[in-house]
């Protein structure tokens, strides 16, 4: 991490299907060694398969997002010459990373055949609330409120 400045965030273009900033934002989360139209193919054909389900695909993929978003996580703070687990409020932009991440991570370890059909299960799981991207945020909650005591040493 730089002790001159803040890196400067850069200004994310919308998609070409929906204008939606964060669709570009997960597509450019899932894609591996550069492959963008690879992601693209399977974000959009994901939500081709959402689309016969339940809903519109953008509401469906907002949903899961909000579903999944952390508000406040663990964050290891060294005190004298212990490590505390301290818990700290987590800000938009980091609880939108983590939902994404988490959302791909656990589409990318589901049984199906294909990723979009993994990725369209995940999305839709974690909208109705259910699915290990859900337990996974409820798992971060649940440590943050095991480790409450620590939270004076938050600064």
């Amino acid at each position: 991490m730089s002790r001159r400045h803040r890196a400067n965030k850069r200004d994310i273009l919308p998609d070409a299907k929906f204008s939606e900033t964060i669709v570009t934002k997960f597509i450019n989360n899932l894609m591996e060694a550069g492959k963008k139209a690879t992601a693209e193919r399977i974000v959009y054909g994901a939500f081709e398969k959402i689309k016969g389900g339940s809903g519109s695909p953008i509401e469906v993929f907002t949903g899961a997002l909000n579903n999944v978003k952390p508000s406040i996580e663990v964050r290891s703070r060294r005190v004298g010459g212990a490590t505390y687990q301290v818990p700290t409020e987590v800000s938009g932009r980091r609880a939108e990373a983590l939902a994404m991440r988490w959302i791909i991570s656990s589409a990318r370890s589901r049984s199906e055949k294909t990723m979009i059909d993994r990725l369209a299960k995940e999305l839709e799981e974690a909208f109705g609330n259910k699915g290990n991207a859900v337990k996974k945020r409820e798992d971060a909650h649940k440590m943050a409120e095991a480790n409450r005591a620590f939270a004076h040493y938050r600064w």
